[in-house]
C-alpha cells in the first residue's frame, strides 16, 4: 500500500508539471508599438483602446482574460467598441515611460485597465478590484464598465436630453 501510495503521489505532482501555464501577456512586445497600432486603427473604425495592464505572474490577470473569454455578450461588447492591447509588466519590464506617460496606473495593482480614446489621450483609469466580486469578477458590472466607456458613451451626440 505504501509504494502505491508513493507511486500516485508522483504520478499526481508530476502531471502538474505538463500542465499548460496561460500565457496572456506576450512579455516581448513593444507595448509603445502595439499601442500606436491600436490608436491608429481605433481613430479609423470609431472606437476607443483599451489596455489591460498586467503579467502572467498575476492570477487576477489571467481570472480576467479567461473571464472575457467565457462571457460572450462582454466578449462581443469588446471586440465591437474597442482595440484591445494587454500591456506586460513585470519584474524585468515594468513599461515606465509608458507607466509615466499613462498617469501611473500601476497605483492601483493588477490588472489595471486604462481607457484611451481615438487619439491616444487617457480618458479613463480603472481600478480593476471595483469590478469584482467574490472571488471573480461580476458581469453586470464589467459589462457596465464597457458600456460607460465605450466611443458611443462618452459622444455628447449619442446623450439622451
Amino acid at each position: 500500500m505504501k509504494y502505491f501510495l508513493i507511486a500516485i503521489f508522483i504520478i499526481a505532482f508530476s502531471s502538474l508539471g505538463f500542465a499548460q501555464k496561460v500565457e496572456v501577456y506576450d512579455t516581448k512586445a513593444d507595448a509603445m508599438a502595439d499601442i500606436s497600432k491600436a490608436v491608429e486603427k481605433a481613430s479609423q473604425t470609431g472606437k476607443h483602446v483599451f489596455l489591460q495592464i498586467g503579467g502572467n505572474w498575476c492570477p487576477w490577470c489571467v481570472k480576467f482574460h479567461n473571464f472575457i473569454k467565457a462571457d460572450e455578450e462582454i466578449s462581443t461588447f469588446v471586440k465591437d467598441n474597442f482595440e484591445v492591447v494587454k500591456v506586460n509588466y513585470d519584474q524585468h519590464n515594468k513599461q515606465e515611460e509608458l507607466m509615466r506617460k499613462l498617469a501611473f496606473p500601476q497605483r492601483f495593482g493588477f490588472p489595471v485597465f486604462v481607457i484611451l480614446d481615438g487619439k491616444g489621450n487617457r480618458i479613463h483609469t480603472q481600478n480593476s478590484a471595483f469590478l469584482e466580486k467574490d472571488k471573480s469578477y461580476d458581469s453586470k458590472v464589467v459589462l457596465r464598465f464597457f458600456k460607460n466607456w465605450s466611443a458611443a458613451a462618452v459622444n455628447p451626440d449619442t446623450y439622451q436630453k
